[in-house]
């Protein structure tokens, strides 16, 4: 089955861990869900790609990947997105994220082979969770259970 990802947007942290017990739907949030798209590998090389840095310098960020759940939790967390990944999403057109895409697919996270398509339909949809979110200054955020 693998590794299971919500991604969703919340008002604040506090807010965005009502959703660590009951999930992100449970939680009343509606959540972007994905297997096996890991925020902190995939999700940050594509930040990097995105916003033109290195890996490195997006991963430095206070709010890249940041546990706000429980970390001795049993195969469930929640962490921060940063907001800099927001707008750049909220900002991007479906040109810039297929363009993207490409050399997101060739990395190896997804084992330099992946068909450019998939990567793109994802950031799309993510994207249309941080429109809204960026909007009503909420954060990104994502559930996973592993």
């Amino acid at each position: 089955m693998g590794n299971l990802y919500q991604y969703f947007s919340a008002p604040d942290d506090a807010s965005a861990l009502t959703a660590f017990e009951a999930g992100p739907k449970g939680a009343g949030f509606q959540p972007l869900d994905v297997n096996g798209m890991d925020p902190y590998l995939l999700v940050g090389a594509a930040e990097a790609l995105l916003v033109d840095r290195s890996f490195e310098e997006v991963a430095a960020q206070p709010r890249f990947n940041s546990l706000l759940s429980d970390p001795e939790a049993d195969g469930t967390w929640v962490v921060t997105l940063t907001d800099q990944l927001r707008d750049a999403l909220a900002e991007a057109s479906a040109e810039r994220l297929a363009e993207v895409a490409v050399p997101w697919s060739l990395t190896e996270e997804f084992d330099g082979s992946a068909d450019p398509g998939m990567p793109a339909d994802f950031l799309e949809r993510l994207a249309a969770v941080a429109r809204p979110a960026r909007s009503q200054s909420h954060g990104l955020y994502c559930w996973m259970s592993l």
